[in-house]
């Protein structure tokens, strides 16, 4: 997915020499969580909102350098690596170079969690599925095997945790076969942490223990 169209200038990047006051007015207009600091057109880091009100406002920013956070990602960049790095720096807007590291603009969280939304992931119809099994044990070969075994399709996987050398694993699976699916993950000894759809081979696990209680207290 190109995600070029979503690199914007709305903003322009403040010039190093430029005095906090500038800055401090541009927060106090905007909900950004940071802003691009640039020497011409090259990028050397970002201010944050929060750092900028505690500096004084005849303060320039090349005397508070210090404090900027270097983040930033290139043009060329996937957009789930652009949200990770978002992630990663507790940002809503990064700073796009091109691969000569000169900046070119920013994006907007916004605008990437909309590219997101807009995947298959969310808006297919279908259930999530979460397995678990031991880190060395799994593959997503595998994963895909059993899926498609069961004639059921892979709208999105990924690793969703890890806990003490486990792999947590969230699947969006199409509803085709469902209890097949969940079914084979038990046989390739996979656990079931939770499934959205209705799990029949537990029902039926519970409908017997439901019949042995009440057989042993008659």
């Amino acid at each position: 997915m190109i995600i070029h169209q979503y690199i914007i200038n709305d903003v322009k990047p403040l010039e190093i020499n430029s005095q906090m006051s500038k800055a401090q007015e541009i927060f106090s207009q905007l909900t950004y969580s940071h802003l691009p600091i640039v020497k011409e057109d090259t990028y050397l880091g970002c201010l944050s909102e929060n750092d900028a009100h505690c500096f004084e406002s005849i303060q320039t920013l090349e005397e508070v350098r210090y404090s900027f956070a270097v983040f930033h990602v290139k043009e060329d960049t996937h957009w789930l690596d652009v949200l990770e790095v978002f992630a990663q720096h507790q940002c809503n807007i990064m700073p796009v170079l091109d691969q000569k590291n000169q900046y070119l603009g920013y994006y907007e969280l916004k605008d990437i969690m909309e590219l997101f939304n807009n995947a298959p992931f969310m808006y297919e119809s279908g259930a999530v599925v979460v397995v678990q099994k031991a880190s060395t044990e799994y593959s997503f070969s595998e994963i895909a095997q059993i899926v498609e075994s069961n004639d059921s399709k892979i709208y999105g996987c990924f690793v969703s945790a890890y806990k003490d050398h486990l792999s947590e694993i969230t699947l969006k699976l199409s509803l085709q076969n469902l209890n097949g699916v969940l079914q084979t993950f038990r046989r390739y000894s996979y656990e079931i942490v939770s499934a959205a759809e209705e799990d029949s081979y537990l029902d039926t696990l519970k409908e017997r223990a439901d019949y042995l209680n009440k057989y042993l207290n008659m």
